[in-house]
Formats: C-alpha cells, structure tokens, sequence
C-alpha cells in the first residue's frame, strides 16, 4: 500500500511539471491571428452645428477598436484613399523586432501615399491592458485614432476581480476646420497654431456645446456592477483631467501595465497615456457626467478652455437633469503630483541597478531668428522676427524626406542621419529659471543616439524654462520604462538619486515630465532598431522635441532587427 502512495504521489509531481512545461506550448497554440483591413478616407462628420470632409478609418469616428489577447498577432491592411499621406503606429506596443512595423513616418517607414497600401504585421507579447493607434502623419492623428485592447491570456485572469463589462472612453480634441489646415498654417506663419474648438469624448462634445446634446455619449451601468473603464487621452496638444461624477476611480492600470491599485476622484492623462480604472455602480440610479478638462501647464499660453461631457447612465434611471462632477482648477499642478506620485508597479519589479548609458536631456521650447529671405509674415512667433521651435538637448530634430531613418540604418546608407545626439546638454545652465536669450535658439539637426543591444540606460529628462516651463508627455516608441523618479527645480544627483524608487516603481510608454521639473525613466536596451523619442504634444513634435535611440543589433537572429517586408512603401 505504502508503494502505491509513493508511486501515486511521484505521478502527480511528474504530471505538475509536465502541465507546467506545456503551459507556454498550449498558450502559443491558443494565440490568435487577427485580420483586419483600415481604410484612409474621408468621410462626412457633423460636429459643432457644421459638416466636415473628416479623414477617417473604416468610415468611423473614432476609428475601430481592436480588442486582441496577450500573444495574439494583429495583421492590418491600411488603405490610403485620402488625399495625404498617412501612417499607423500603434501605440505602446514594444514591436519586438518588427519596427517596421511602428509606423512613425521616415523614421521606420516612408508615409503611404494616396492611393497605396501597407500592412503593418506584429505580434503583442508580455503586454495586458490598454493601448491604441493613431496616425503618425502631420496632425491626421486628430481624427485618426482608436483603442487597442488586449487581455490576459486565454485561461488566465486579471489580477482583479473580473468586471462585468469593459469600456473604452477615447478623449479627442476637435477643431472646426480641417486640422491640416490648421497646421499648415502655423507652420507658414511660425505662430503657434490654433486652440482647437472642442474636446470629445468617444468622438461627441457632448451638452456644453452647440449642436451637441442629441450625439451625447451614453455610458450604460447596471446597480451593483463593477466595470473596467479603459480611458485614452488621444487629444492632439492637451494634457486632460477627467472624473465621474459621485464615483470613485480604482486606479488599477495604466499604458498596459498593472498598478497596485488606488482610489481617486480625478485622473490627468497625457496625450498619449492610457490609465484603467475599476467603477462600482453604488450611487442611486440617475445620470451621471463624466467630464474633461484641460489641464493648462504652460502660463500665459492660450489654450482651449472648455468642458467635454458624456453620460453615466444607470439602468431604470429617470429622465432626470445629469449631475456635474467637481474639476480642478485649470492649473492645479498639486493635484497632478498627488496624482502621479500614487503610481507603483503590483509588486517589485526588476529595475535596472547597473547603469551603462547615464543620459540628460533637456526638453523645452526656443524661438529661431527670422531667416533673412522670410517676409515678416512667416516669422509671426511671440518675439518680433521670431518663429516658434522646440528641442532635445538644444538639437532641434529634423525628419528626412526621402527614406526612413531605420531603411538607412538597416542598409547602410550615409547621409541620412548622424548618431553625434549629445548625451547631456551642450551647456549647462539653470534650466528651471531665468535662460539667457543666448540659449533660445537650437541647432536643427537628424541627430540619433546609439545604444549597445542590452545596455542598461537611465535618461533624465529635464524641462526647461525657455519661453515657457510646461509638462510635457515624453514617449518613447519601442519599450516601456519604469519612471524611478519625479521631481521639481533643476535634477540633483546628489541629492535627487537617494529618492529612486528602485523597488517598484510604475512602468510606462510615456511619462508626464512635470512642469518646471524633471523625471528620471530606466530600462534595457533590449529591442534592436530606430526609436523616436518625442513630445506626445503634436505642436511640439512638428517643432522638433525629438530625438531617435538607434538599438544596434546584438547576437544571432533573435537579437538582431527583421528585414523589411516587400510591401514596405517607398518614398
């Protein structure tokens, strides 16, 4: 009997560790292939009481919402039918390998130009949560866009309790006029463009705006439900606060990557930043907004003031007037860093300790001197003769126009770009303060910096006071990164490094660099190719807040980039 027990229980380890061994197996075998076609055209859409010929995918505003697994691999067919160039880059996906398919224009890929066609194929691995896709083509992203879902494995769960339903709420902004336009002319002019006209929400203004009630987004809830609201600030130039009225948020993820969670009234998102939040149905049934606002960082500038709605609505509840929630004030940075400083990872997470490449780079606005062919009209910036420009480490970044930077790294051809990107500012000075014109005028340049494949890199990134502090959201294509640090004033790493959280800090595709101040990112330089790096404020990116990390290839095949597919377009 005894030999039965021992043979019994022998069985029953082998079978664990067999199980365990083809559990990788079975959810490989489990991953999916999802096909989808997006059509580039334009399309009617009536917002603010006026139609306008809206360049949009599938016909549909907001764009279509793709909602795939852990280990899934997406195949997108985009068909340019508008009459602009375009691009797709799917945001926060790590594209291990596959940066051809990224998307940003001449940095992994030349546009797709009206009338051609390109598939973007890639597959999503280690990443739970939510994430999106936009253009990456001049200001196309204002009406370009769409979320980008992916749950947990089949088989396995969410480390939470699992909502009823789940939700995306996309925040846009909205200019009534064609936002190419728009930029066009500020590039023209030198100006900073127009404040866009709306916000949205789901792609509706919502009830403070004219022509708006009726398109309301509705939001259905049932008493008792908890739902998972993933929201997305797909808004082109503003940083948002949003909340739900007499609702609490649990904080639970965000940029597709688990939090340990908290509870708050008010989330701030970056353009560009995805946060999910847990809601309970406990309030009685009635209509509840849900609202954004601008969060306005940078003083004196003008910036669009008004509030977007949607519409909490509770199952059987009565045709009732719809209670508004409290905002903050337009400029309250205390309730940002109350807010961010509440994000950590789950549990402790492995933070690089050893640094390879210690990089500082500052980031901030500039004003050029009016080119003397200029007529005056095209220098039209803040300062008589000026026109607005924007930089990394004072090097203005400039795309090339007739290939991409990662065909010319992959192929070998010289010209294109140089890799001389500093690795800490030209000159130092006190970049929280009181800047001498001298350093208001950056150096245009295609510079990139070059990483060893497994480097172990820490970047502070350092606002500057030049024409105007601000926050500005950082994000880097790519990888994710865990933000050990944040902080006000100049960077101190005599003072600042012993406040790292090297334990469990929050891991992100894009930091929100407080204004005035700084934030500290780490990660392993383990995905080989052309990252950009850029202000997730388009205004900025046109004006060159960028750089490119150049990945080089480390050993043998999994370490080295993928060639390039044969339907890559050509400039």
């Amino acid at each position: 009997m005894e030999s039965v027990k021992t043979n019994y229980k022998y069985s029953s380890i082998f079978i664990a560790i067999f199980i365990l061994l083809l559990s990788p197996t079975l959810s490989l075998a489990n991953a999916k292939t999802h096909e989808h076609e997006f059509v580039v055209e334009a399309t009617p859409v009536k917002r603010l009481c006026k139609t306008h010929n809206t360049i949009t995918v599938n016909g549909q505003f907001p764009g279509p919402t793709l909602e795939i697994n852990n280990g899934d691999t997406l195949v997108v067919k985009v068909i340019n039918k508008a009459r602009y160039n375009v691009t797709i880059h799917w945001h926060g996906v790590r594209q291990m390998r596959t940066g051809w398919a990224d998307g940003p224009e001449f940095v992994t890929q030349c546009p797709i130009r009206p009338g051609g066609s390109y598939t973007y194929r890639f597959t999503v691995n280690g990443q739970e949560g939510t994430l999106w896709w936009h253009a990456h083509s001049s200001w196309l992203r204002a009406t370009v866009y769409g979320a980008l879902i992916i749950r947990p494995r089949e088989g396995e769960y969410y480390p939470f309790p699992n909502p009823t339903r789940d939700t995306p709420i996309l925040l846009g902004e909205w200019w009534d006029t064609n936002p190419i336009d728009v930029v066009r002319q500020a590039l023209r002019t030198g100006a900073a463009p127009n404040i866009s006209d709306a916000y949205t929400i789901n792609g509706q203004p919502g009830d403070f705006y004219k022509c708006s009630t009726k398109g309301t987004t509705i939001i259905p809830i049932q008493s008792g439900e908890t739902n998972l609201i993933r929201v997305i600030n797909a808004a082109l130039n503003q940083p948002l606060f949003f909340t739900i009225a007499n609702h609490k948020l649990t904080v639970v993820g965000a940029d597709a990557s688990y939090l340990k969670p908290f509870t708050t009234n008010i989330l701030m998102l970056g353009p560009g930043q995805t946060t999910d939040v847990l809601i309970t149905a406990n309030q009685p049934p009635s209509r509840y907004y849900i609202a954004a606002r601008a969060y306005q960082s940078a003083q004196n500038a003008p910036f669009d003031n008004t509030t977007t709605t949607a519409i909490l609505q509770y199952h059987n509840s009565i045709k009732t007037k719809s209670i508004m929630p409290p905002l903050p004030a337009y400029n309250d940075t205390n309730v940002v860093t109350k807010f961010s400083r509440s994000f950590f990872s789950q549990r402790k997470v492995e933070v690089p300790t050893e640094i390879d490449e210690n990089l500082f780079f500052t980031i901030g606005l500039g004003l050029n001197n009016c080119p003397k062919n200029f007529r005056k009209r095209r220098c039209q910036g803040p300062i008589n003769g000026t026109r607005f420009t924007a930089s990394m480490n004072n090097v203005s970044f400039t795309l090339p126009n007739n290939i991409s930077i990662l065909q010319a790294h992959y192929d070998r051809i010289p010209g294109v770009f140089t890799t001389d990107f500093p690795a800490n500012p030209p000159v130092k000075f006190d970049y929280t303060g009181n800047v001498s014109r001298s350093l208001w005028q950056p150096t245009p340049g295609t510079k990139a910096y070059k990483l060893k494949f497994g480097s172990r890199v820490q970047i502070v990134l350092q606002d500057t006071s030049i024409i105007t502090p601000e926050n500005h959201p950082i994000h880097l294509h790519g990888y994710d990164f865990y933000i050990v640090a944040e902080g006000f004033g100049n960077f101190n790493p005599n003072k600042d490094t012993s406040k790292f959280n090297l334990v469990d800090p929050p891991m992100r595709n894009t930091v929100a660099v407080p204004v005035n101040g700084w934030a500290v990112i780490r990660f392993v330089a383990d995905n080989p190719g052309a990252w950009i790096m850029h202000c997730h404020l388009d205004v900025h990116i046109g004006w060159g807040l960028a750089t490119v990390l150049l990945v080089e290839d480390g050993v043998g095949e999994l370490q080295s980039i993928e060639p390039p597919p044969l339907d890559l377009p050509l400039c």
